[in-house]
């Protein structure tokens, strides 16, 4: 028996979700996000169905450009509570085999497993899932969470596929460094001004010049994760989310500074309780700030002590907001605050 890293991805999750409770809609395009009125300005897509995706529809789009790409697509509004619901009965459905079942989120989990079939096991993963939710999911087989994930996109949709050390240089080489779960566009920018275009290059490139460069951790991270990562925990303890944040994108740009004030004041109130109903409290306070230009800027603070009250959120965040240059109309503001370090207690 051999241990094996199973990643579970459900294919266009939300989507999915709508078209379950409407089956009229299968095989159309789908297209979800915001009120789901694509007249509406700064509404944006959470996500589309396959058919939409076909008209180039894509995940952060304005509504008003995806339906002047698909006009004939079917505009849906978001509705959380009703993705929570599928999501937790996929997981519960998981968990009812013999694997550590990580969640990674709405719509993914790892599963630790130890079986001489994986590619079994995966596929009665993906018929447990359809019976119990209706839903359809991919798979991907790996020795290491990094080559587990990135299996899951090669087997999209609805599908298998196994990429482990045997396989991941002929299969990732030649790949842009950007297609590492791990490494973003401006990561990828920083390691092409040395040279570092694709994965080979980087699982080729010198660990101690890599440190001298990005930096003793993360220069020597990046090798490993072109290395395939190194990665292969699957725990199946809760999940509990480190911050929480809340942000608003106005129909208007604000253009008074008393206007961002009383704004940026509401969302640190309304996160505040919210987060203080859960029982937590916050330890740091972040503030994001976005200008009718597009540019973006977050400024974070760590309070004195750890908090519950509501008035002393607002505080630090409106005194955040004076360290911002507000010489433009705002378009968007949000506040993230992170939390205490939950302590668990042991016996």
């Amino acid at each position: 028996m051999s241990d094996w890293i199973l990643h579970v991805d459900l294919d266009q999750f939300i989507a999915a979700v709508e078209v379950g409770r409407r089956p009229e809609l299968r095989g159309r395009p789908v297209v979800v996000g915001g009120s789901g009125d694509p007249t509406q300005r700064r509404q944006v897509v959470a996500t589309a169905s396959y058919e939409a995706r076909e008209f180039g529809v894509r995940s952060g789009m304005p509504l008003r450009a995806a339906v002047r790409r698909c006009p004939d697509a079917v505009f849906l509004p978001s509705d959380p509570s009703a993705y929570e619901a599928a999501s937790a009965r996929v997981m519960d459905t998981l968990r009812r085999f013999p694997v550590v079942v990580e969640v990674y989120g709405w719509d993914e989990a790892f599963l630790g497993a130890r079986t001489e079939d994986p590619e079994g096991l995966a596929a009665a993963v993906r018929r447990a899932v359809t019976a119990a939710t209706g839903l359809s999911c991919s798979v991907g087989i790996g020795d290491s969470k990094q080559r587990a994930k990135l299996a899951t996109g090669f087997a999209k949709p609805a599908g298998i596929y196994r990429l482990t050390e045997d396989n991941w240089m002929a299969v990732m080489a030649d790949r842009p460094t950007e297609a590492l779960w791990g490494i973003g566009a401006k990561t990828a920018r920083k390691l092409a001004a040395a040279g570092l275009l694709t994965v080979g290059q980087l699982a080729r490139a010198d660990a101690g010049e890599l440190a001298e460069r990005f930096g003793p951790t993360m220069g020597p991270w990046y090798r490993q994760l072109a290395l395939g990562g190194a990665d292969t925990q699957v725990t199946g303890a809760p999940w509990v989310a480190r911050s929480r944040s809340r942000e608003t994108t106005f129909p208007q740009d604000l253009t008074e500074r008393s206007e961002v004030d009383e704004q940026l004041a509401v969302l640190a109130r309304e996160l505040t309780r919210d987060v203080v109903a859960d029982g937590r409290r916050v330890a740091r306070v972040a503030v994001k700030v976005r200008f009718s230009s597009f540019f973006t800027r977050t400024r974070i603070v760590t309070l004195p002590a750890p908090t519950s009250a509501v008035g002393d959120v607002e505080r630090a965040a409106l005194a955040l907001l004076d360290r911002f240059e507000i010489i433009r109309p705002v378009r968007l503001l949000g506040v993230r605050v992170e939390f205490e370090p939950v302590i668990s207690h042991a016996g």
